[in-house]
């Protein structure tokens, strides 16, 4: 009898080493199958109009199931989220809200499959439309209201609030440029704008009409 106890005792010493190892490999198998996540983002247009709506589109590796939160920051940002096909991809609409320029990003969010990912930023501008005027002959060698002379070649724009050196986005057909309030006006009823000429002309304005404005 003393000869079978230690036995016993020795089995389950052997029983319990052998099961260490086996578990370790479980929980090391577990861990590997966390990778790190990535998540691409695409935006279906980069100017709009305010009110329009933008598709928003991406993918997250590795594929399954995640949950997506996508930031739009801007005059009138906010956060959205989704989840995303089997596949890894997701879409969703978003209404761009107040003029301006807005930057989108998505964060996959982490699980027991991948680590937390973050997108490139995309970039894109909302509009209005805006009525507007030019100026400058018969005005050159004066001085501007926000500091400086105006000349021919002077690019902005004259607005009655806007801060002076505010950048403002403007399109028209297809052509658009960025320049800064550099003057007060106009005072015509319905006029949101007076371009410099210099403004005019790289724009292809007419001199009266519309413009797309993101201020």
């Amino acid at each position: 009898m003393r000869f079978i106890l230690p036995a016993v005792a020795a089995a389950t010493v052997l029983s319990v080493g052998a099961a260490a190892p086996a578990s370790a490999k479980q929980s090391t198998r577990h861990e590997e199958r966390r990778v790190d996540g990535q998540i691409s983002l695409h935006v279906s247009q980069h100017a709009v109009l305010s009110g329009e709506r933008v598709v928003v589109r991406g993918r997250v590796r590795p594929p399954g199931r995640h949950r997506v939160k996508i930031v739009f920051r801007g005059p009138d940002g906010g956060l959205a989220t989704t989840t995303t096909g089997a596949g890894g991809a997701f879409a969703l609409r978003w209404q761009a809200g107040a003029p301006g320029n807005y930057r989108v990003r998505a964060f996959g969010v982490h699980n027991r499959r991948a680590g937390g990912s973050v997108s490139p930023a995309r970039r894109l501008s909302a509009f209005r439309f805006a009525g507007a005027s030019y100026y400058g002959p018969g005005l050159y060698g004066n001085g501007v209201a926000c500091g400086g002379t105006l000349m021919p070649g002077t690019l902005g724009v004259a607005h009655k609030t806007l801060p002076c050196g505010t950048r403002v986005k403007l399109r028209y057909e297809g052509r658009s440029i960025t320049v800064p309030v550099i003057d007060r006006g106009p005072y015509d009823a319905g006029r949101d704008y007076d371009l410099t000429e210099a403004t005019k002309e790289r724009l292809g304005f007419p001199g009266v009409g519309t413009v797309l404005a993101n201020r």
